[in-house]
C-alpha cells in the first residue's frame, strides 16, 4: 500500500530492550540504526529516557536512559532523512532529563503513558514540544481502558497539545481487527488534521501485523515495528513484513534483512521473544504477559495449568 503520509518507526531497541534491560553493545546498536537509515525509515527508536535517580545504571543498559553522548556516539551528527527517536514513560523521567532539542540529536520524544494518567502526560509532551521535540502520545493498554476514558482522553490531546501523533498501542496483544477499526476510526474522528493516528501492535495471537494492516486501511498513518518482530514476550508487528506490505518505493526491506541475520536472530535463543503458548493465553485473557514471561525463563510446558491459573485470576461479571 502506497501512501505518502505514512510515517514508520522501527522500536527495535528499545522494545527489544524489554528483554535485556537494554544491555545491547554498541555494534548492534549502531548496525540497527544504519540499516534502519538505509531502508529509507523515517524514525529509529534507540530507547527510553528514564531518570537515573529512578533507574540505576548498573542494572540497566545505557539504552534505558538515552544520555545524549551515548546517542552520539552511535549516530553521530544524525541522518539527513532518519530521525532518532525516543521514548519516556510518566513518572519515570525528570524534567531537565530533556535538552533543547536545538542541542540534540533527538527528533522526536513520545510520552508513553496508561489512560488515567493522561494529565501527567500532557504536560510532559508540552514541556518537550516547547522544547522543540516532535512529540506523540501511546495510550498503552488501550484493551483495558473504558470506552468513556479514551473519548475523554483523545479529546484532551486533541485539545492541549500539538503531538504529530496520537498511538493505539495494544499492550497485551489483545486486540483482533473489529476492535482495531473502531479505536483508529475513534481517534481519527475525534483528532484534528494536524494530528495523525499511530498504531503499535503485540503479537500475543500472530496479529500484530494483521493488525497494523487493518490500521493503515483505517487511516493509521504513524506505523510502529520491529526487526524481526522483536520485543517484549511476544513481540511485536515485524519490520521486514510491513515494508514488504506498504509497497512504497522509498523503502528497501534488504537491509533490514541484512540486520536480521547479523544482530537479531543470533538473540533468539537467550531473549526467547516470539510466539510461545504463555504468551497467547495472556494475549486472549487481556493480560499483561509478565506471567507468561515468568513461564518461558523457567522453561515450564504446563500450558493447561497456566491457562487454569490465568483464567482463574480473571473477575467475574
Amino acid at each position: 500500500m502506497f501512501r505518502p503520509e505514512i510515517k514508520v518507526l522501527d522500536a527495535t531497541i528499545r522494545d527489544g530492550g524489554l528483554m535485556n534491560d537494554w544491555w545491547f553493545d554498541d555494534d548492534t546498536v549502531r548496525d540497527v540504526w544504519e540499516a534502519g537509515c538505509q531502508a529509507g525509515l523515517d524514525y529509529v527508536e534507540l530507547g527510553y529516557r528514564a531518570s537515573k535517580k529512578l533507574f540505576s545504571p548498573k542494572d540497566f543498559g545505557p539504552w534505558r536512559f538515552c544520555a545524549e553522548a551515548d546517542l552520539r556516539r552511535i549516530v553521530g551528527d544524525g541522518h539527513p532523512a532518519t530521525k532518532v527517536s525516543i521514548m519516556c514513560d510518566v513518572g519515570r523521567v525528570e524534567d531537565e532529563d530533556f535538552l533543547p532539542a536545538a542541542e540534540s540529536v533527538v527528533a522526536m520524544v513520545r510520552v508513553a503513558t496508561y489512560v488515567k494518567e493522561i494529565d501527567k502526560a500532557i504536560a510532559l509532551t508540552n514541556l518537550c514540544h516547547d522544547l522543540g521535540y516532535e512529540t506523540t502520545i501511546n495510550i498503552m493498554a488501550i484493551s483495558n481502558a473504558l470506552e468513556w476514558d479514551i473519548d475523554e482522553a483523545v479529546k484532551q490531546v486533541e485539545a492541549e497539545t500539538k503531538v504529530k501523533a496520537l498511538y493505539v498501542v495494544d499492550s497485551f496483544g489483545a486486540l483482533y481487527s473489529e476492535q482495531i477499526h473502531h479505536l483508529v476510526d475513534k481517534y481519527r474522528g475525534m483528532l484534528g488534521p494536524d494530528k495523525e493516528v499511530g498504531i503499535h501492535c503485540h503479537n500475543n495471537q500472530q496479529l500484530g501485523f494483521a493488525n497494523t494492516i487493518e490500521a493503515i486501511i483505517h487511516n493509521a498513518n504513524f506505523l510502529d515495528a520491529t526487526v524481526f518482530g522483536i520485543g517484549r514476550g511476544a513481540g511485536n508487528c515485524p519490520l521486514e513484513l510491513l515494508l514488504s506490505f506498504l509497497k512504497n518505493p522509498k523503502f528497501d526491506v534488504r537491509p533490514i534483512l541484512d540486520v536480521c541475520a547479523r544482530r537479531i536472530i543470533p538473540m533468539m535463543d537467550t531473549l526467547k521473544w516470539g510466539y510461545h503458548l504463555p504468551y497467547m493465553i495472556t494475549g486472549v485473557h487481556n493480560q499483561h504477559p509478565r506471567a507468561g514471561m515468568a513461564m518461558v525463563s523457567r522453561e515450564s510446558t504446563d500450558y493447561r495449568a497456566f491457562w487454569d491459573e490465568i483464567t482463574a485470576e480473571e473477575p467475574v461479571a
